[in-house]
């Protein structure tokens, strides 16, 4: 097997200061830990510098601070038995471009991923995982066309997220793969096969995301992938059968795979 399919990694970990994630930070490294994980990376919704709107699905620039000191804690607390990363997943805004390079500069993030949940923005946008038209396709794979030229990101996290509840893998949204994809190979970006979409898509009985058609194109277009939990909840590092089914499907399509950023 590759170094990929065999070394227990996962950057996007998130924590409950996005408010839809539960557990303690320290119960995600001990599980990971327990799980075998050799490194993992925190990347919790980046907070903005929104001046009339409050998200409920991010940290405020008031948690960045603790957020920084706790994950760096936990990274000399445990140094011994796993390798820790400081990260974020953030949509890309360019008027908040220059803010977010400060803010990496300031607290020494490692790594930021691309995890782009609405177009154009959070309070005046369409949920990415909601797109129902070709417009609105468009908007988003322009987004991340935008992001990906940027430089700032290691990754981009569910890449295929428009298809969540879009109908059909029409010509649209072909199009917008292609794009995406010959994008992120160009800029020698890895896109994130997610397994959180993975474990919805089972239990909701239906394929969202991850999306067959996008990934078998990745494969045939010669993409490189890289598994992400998307972990909410501490148990999810112990996802093995997910995980193994998505480096299994990776291989079927014939995309590299990535085990570090």
């Amino acid at each position: 097997m590759k170094k990929g399919e065999t070394m227990k990694y996962n950057y996007h970990t998130h924590t409950a200061r996005c408010h839809h994630a539960v557990g303690r930070d320290e119960e995600f490294v001990l599980a990971a830990i327990e799980a075998g994980y050799e490194e993992i990376g925190f990347s919790d919704h980046c907070a903005w510098p929104y001046t009339d709107f409050v998200s409920g699905m991010r940290m405020t620039e008031e948690e960045i601070e603790g957020y920084v000191n706790s994950v760096k804690a936990l990274r000399e607390k445990y140094k011994d038995k796993i390798k820790i990363k400081l990260g974020w997943e953030c949509e890309y805004v360019e008027e908040y471009l220059p803010w977010l390079k400060e803010i990496i500069r300031k607290y020494d993030f490692d790594y930021v991923i691309l995890g782009h949940h609405f177009s154009p923005s959070e309070n005046s946008g369409v949920y990415s995982g909601c797109i129902l038209t070709a417009q609105e396709i468009e908007n988003y794979k322009n987004d991340v066309l935008k992001a990906l030229e940027s430089g700032v990101y290691s990754y981009v996290a569910h890449p295929d997220i428009y298809m969540k509840i879009y109908p059909h893998f029409d010509e649209h949204a072909e199009k917008a793969a292609r794009e995406i994809i010959a994008k992120a190979i160009e800029t020698k970006t890895p896109l994130e096969y997610n397994l959180l979409g993975l474990s919805n898509g089972k239990k909701d009985g239906r394929e969202g995301y991850p999306y067959s058609a996008f990934w078998k194109l990745a494969g045939e277009m010669g993409a490189t992938a890289i598994v992400g939990i998307d972990a909410h909840f501490p148990d999810a590092f112990f996802w093995d059968e997910l995980r193994d089914e998505a480096f299994e499907t990776l291989k079927k399509y014939g995309l590299k795979t990535v085990s570090t950023i």
